[in-house]
């Protein structure tokens, strides 16, 4: 399995955002001869005022990012992670950060909605308040990608490992993250939390992120991180992107999966539930 992460610079421009996610994933399409292929988080739109997000927010299906993304996977016989897209809300003052997934046929076989929203003041003083814009998602999601199961999060989702614990439970040995990490937290935080993500469920850990500068609603400049990573189950970084717009690439060995959790069974050996209580061990059941 091939798997491509694409990295772009988006802006206050949604047309040119698709056709650059298009160019850069059909690219890659023909020089690597990708099987699935992710774009970023908000590929198709990044800055600008709540007002503005929402104006540029599109129906799902429906709308022109999506239906590049169907295209561009139906056309190309690929999978492709639609990073994510403004997703609106008929009705709704407030929109959701959507991740949508398409086959090799085109249909759509998942929709992520982003569940942990990112309201937060930067080491500078900057405050983040997504929640103004979006609504959150209330639903945890994996699907069925030629037979392996593939866990859906969405940049600041990487901050709260129980959302990875419970999408390793459920069969995931990919798990696929679209971001746009601030360049502030993510030089000293990306990398650290992708590793860390991969390692503790033992899955290959997919990645992709925005690069570059966008204009905020306030008009000051913001800053994205970049450094796309695909990370195998032993915390192995095999590709990372550098600064700049881009692709990166790498064969999955998914057998290394199954190897990895033989190895170190670490699902095996959980005594603390979910719900917190300790569970007993398998020498204290047999007392």
């Amino acid at each position: 399995m091939k798997v491509t992460l694409v990295q772009m610079n988006s802006v206050s421009d949604k047309a040119q955002n698709v056709a650059d996610a298009k160019r850069l994933m059909e690219q890659a399409i023909a020089q690597e001869r990708s099987d699935w292929l992710m774009l970023p988080e908000h590929f198709d739109w990044a800055g600008g005022k709540t007002a503005d997000k929402v104006a540029q927010s599109e129906a799902v299906p429906g709308g022109p990012a999506y239906e590049m993304c169907r295209t561009v996977a139906r056309e190309n016989r690929v999978w492709v992670h639609a990073g994510s897209l403004l997703e609106r809300i008929p009705g709704a003052n407030r929109i959701y950060n959507t991740t949508a997934v398409f086959n090799r046929d085109g249909r759509e076989v998942a929709r992520y909605r982003k569940i942990h929203l990112f309201d937060i003041t930067g080491p500078d003083g900057t405050e983040y308040n997504e929640s103004a814009t979006m609504r959150p998602g209330s639903e945890i999601v994996t699907y069925d990608c030629e037979g392996v199961t593939v866990g859906c999060a969405i940049c600041y989702d990487l901050r709260f490992p129980e959302l990875f614990q419970e999408l390793a439970r459920r069969g995931a040995k990919v798990i696929a993250l679209p971001a746009s990490f601030t360049l502030q937290t993510g030089k000293d935080h990306w990398e650290v939390l992708c590793r860390a993500r991969a390692i503790e469920t033992e899955t290959y850990f997919l990645a992709s992120g925005q690069w570059g500068t966008f204009k905020a609603g306030d008009g000051t400049t913001r800053h994205t991180y970049g450094h796309s990573l695909i990370v195998d189950p032993w915390g192995h970084v095999v590709a990372k992107a550098s600064d700049g717009v881009g692709t990166i690439s790498a064969r999955l060995d998914l057998a290394r999966v199954d190897r990895m959790r033989a190895q170190i069974p670490v699902a095996q050996h959980k005594v603390i539930g979910a719900d917190g209580t300790l569970k007993p061990r398998p020498a204290q059941a047999a007392e």
